[in-house]
């Protein structure tokens, strides 16, 4: 199954595309133990979109979001970001495209205990020699509402003050593309709703594109898009999901229906 991304762009334009696999496959081990976690898969991330990855155990979603990342690579088909061929990158190249054009949020924050979060948020542009847009840096961190916590390290704020440390370190490189993997699994559900009710801000405010692996219905429900997958291949998608959508799609997965 091809899923494509669709918006409302004028008929017969196509949406501009952050990201995309084309009959991706990624097979581990070989003989007995071989396990083909993705097959065949095809999808189109639109900029400027907030997409969820979701399905049942084992589906495929994490090592999806792995490959479009360039965090891991395919055994066949074809991985772009932005117009950048990923797939076939040596090793200097993927790390550029990981650096420039990807950003990152993961559950459990990866942040520097040593670092305050200014220079949490800032270590991306740091390592690559950039200066960051101080305009565009004060816009993020007051979006995130970090302004009184930039001095502070990562010990002494809140798991969901951690979580939009990194989610601004994610932004403030401006990448092509911020992938997140259940960036509110250690989150209760009150800091979790603040952390998703930014991705989905920075999508509509500043036209960022995310795409978020999930299992969480209700973080689903912010997403614009929700693609689904099972047994390692796409199966359906929801365009402004509810959490109870999600929900019914979840649940005819798992009974196989």
């Amino acid at each position: 199954m091809t899923l494509t991304a669709t918006s409302g762009h004028a008929t017969g334009q196509a949406a501009p595309v952050a990201a995309r696999a084309d009959q991706v496959w990624k097979v581990y081990g070989s003989g007995e133990a071989e396990v083909t976690a993705l097959r065949g898969v095809s999808v189109s991330l639109e900029r400027g979109a907030f997409t969820a990855i979701m399905g049942p155990s084992g589906s495929g979603k994490s090592t999806l979001m792995h490959c479009l990342a360039g965090l891991d690579s395919v055994s066949r088909g074809t991985v772009h970001i932005g117009r950048t061929k990923v797939t076939g990158l040596g090793d200097k190249a993927l790390t550029r495209v990981r650096r420039d054009q990807v950003g990152f949020i993961f559950q459990q924050f990866n942040l520097l205990p040593t670092l305050t979060a200014e220079e949490n948020i800032t270590l991306p542009l740091t390592i690559a020699g950039r200066r960051p847009d101080r305009t565009w840096f004060d816009t993020v961190v007051d979006t995130v509402g970090l302004r009184n916590r930039l001095r502070h390290r990562p010990a002494q704020l809140s798991g969901g003050q951690q979580q939009r440390v990194a989610c601004a370190r994610a932004l403030v490189a401006r990448p092509e593309v911020i992938f997140a993997d259940e960036p509110t699994g250690s989150l209760d559900s009150r800091s979790g709703a603040e952390v998703l009710g930014f991705l989905r801000d920075s999508v509509h405010r500043f036209g960022q594109t995310i795409v978020m692996v999930t299992h969480d219905p209700v973080a689903a429900a912010y997403a614009d898009r929700v693609v689904f997958l099972a047994d390692g291949a796409l199966v359906s998608e929801l365009h402004a999901p509810t959490a109870d959508s999600v929900l019914d799609t979840m649940r005819r997965l798992d009974a196989g229906v």
